[in-house]
């Protein structure tokens, strides 16, 4: 059996109707070789029968964890199912555009010295409201590992983005590890800085994905620790090699931190009121 190009993986927990939606979204894709994992990490709700009528489609597989791994071990179990040359960590509660895929693949494709790509991407309410776009700070094009980096900490926030909107190397994963849940907040940054250590990115500045917020979001649920967490991030990869952040930037970025974190509180209060 030959493996596909593209392994979507869905770590699910407890995802209710809006993990159906997230099936929905890659399930629609334009580009076609790809394979879907939805791995539910023993949720005692009813997930086994909302994923039931989709199981027809050849392209999904679904896999159930035998006692729960929480989201470190199951976004790693996802790296261990996957056959595909590329990967995509969708969570359970976000959506991916239908050309998402084909503008990811031809970008990896077309720069081989590009571990991955990412995308701006649409901040959605409960019920797929649109809220607003969060444009990532470049146009369409290549960007360094150490610009892409160097943002994310003066910034404050990870601006590279959530893991739906994001494509990267399955050889490279295997060069970068595994996930690590030392810092909760930035599982995924931590995830994207370690990939960088072995090249570029791409940018694609049309919002190919969706991050839900929502009551059972994960990042609401952790909001506030994000500054905190942030800061310990700042200073444990500042001085990496691949990054070489200036003085200005870690200070800058501690500041923003601690403002984005108000900031997000502040949205969170009115988007879930």
């Amino acid at each position: 059996m030959s493996s596909p190009r593209v392994s979507v993986c869905i770590p699910a927990w407890c995802g209710g109707s809006f993990l159906e939606a997230a099936v929905q979204s890659v399930l629609a894709q334009t580009w076609i070789d790809f394979e879907l994992l939805v791995i539910d990490d023993c949720s005692p709700d009813n997930t086994p029968e909302l994923i039931a009528p989709y199981t027809s489609d050849p392209r999904l597989k679904f896999i159930r964890n035998e006692k729960n791994l929480g989201p470190q071990g199951n976004w790693n179990r996802c790296l261990t199912e996957a056959r595909g040359e590329y990967i995509k960590i969708l969570p359970h509660d976000d959506l991916i555009s239908p050309d998402c895929l084909a503008r990811q693949v031809a970008a990896l494709d077309a720069h081989p010295n590009t571990v991955l790509a990412f995308s701006s991407r649409h901040i959605i309410g409960k019920a797929d409201k649109p809220l607003f776009v969060k444009r990532t700070p470049w146009a369409t094009g290549p960007v360094t590992a150490r610009d892409a980096l160097r943002k994310c900490i003066r910034a404050g926030t990870n601006v590279i983005g959530e893991p739906g909107a994001v494509l990267f190397r399955r050889n490279t994963a295997h060069k970068a590890g595994p996930f690590d849940a030392s810092i909760p907040y930035v599982l995924d940054l931590d995830y994207w800085t370690r990939l960088l250590a072995h090249g570029d990115a791409w940018c694609d500045d049309a919002p190919l994905a969706s991050f839900r917020v929502s009551n059972a979001s994960w990042s609401v649920a952790i909001g506030r620790k994000q500054a905190s967490e942030f800061k310990r991030f700042i200073d444990s990869i500042a001085t990496q090699a691949h990054i070489q952040a200036s003085s200005m930037d870690i200070t800058v970025g501690q500041a923003r931190a601690s403002m984005n974190n108000l900031a997000r509180r502040i949205i969170y209060t009115w988007v879930l009121r």
